[in-house]
């Protein structure tokens, strides 16, 4: 239903005098499922990326950015494992994303996977975080794909962008 576009966050080129984002680059997009398996198969999974990195999957025409006007107004549902966990999460995450299989799927911008010191986080961007049903929908259907069984929280990228690090979750599943 969609094309989707990877992007990829370089850690070495970030430092605190790069303006943020200007390190996200589009790496390739896809509108199949042959075309996903031609990518996904030759880029590292996220358990072999240095400290720092992000891969990003959007929708095509979405910048992974909270700057983004389709993303501005929205949120990420979040979850936080150990190194070297996330392979299997991200990739479920994006056969969920690319299949079409959530039924809120056009609130959904895109997924992202961090690897940072001492874990790994894979989140999924939506739209509009006002839409309880959506978030919470979208909340829901992820753990259950990825047979989840801790809770989860949903941050508006509004809040986080004014509270940094202390956010509270919107929502929690």
């Amino acid at each position: 239903e969609n094309a989707w576009t990877f992007w990829f966050d370089n850690p070495q080129g970030k430092s605190r005098a790069v303006a943020w984002g200007s390190t996200i680059h589009p790496i390739h997009t896809f509108s199949t499922v042959e075309d996903f398996w031609s990518l996904y198969n030759n880029i590292h999974h996220p358990s072999k990326l240095n400290v720092g990195a992000d891969f990003h999957c959007f929708k095509d025409k979405i910048e992974p950015k909270w700057e983004d006007p389709i993303c501005a107004n929205g949120g990420k549902w979040t979850i936080s494992c150990g190194k070297g966990k996330s392979d299997t999460f991200w990739l479920h995450t994006l056969l969920a994303l690319i299949g079409e299989q959530f039924d809120f799927g056009d609130e959904i911008c895109g997924a992202v996977v961090s690897v940072r010191k001492n874990q790994e986080r894979v989140a999924i961007w939506t739209k509009n975080a006002a839409n309880e049903t959506a978030q919470i929908s979208i909340g829901k259907q992820w753990k259950e794909f990825l047979d989840y069984k801790d809770s989860i929280g949903f941050v508006v990228h509004e809040d986080a962008k004014r509270s940094d690090k202390s956010a509270k979750n919107r929502y929690t599943v």
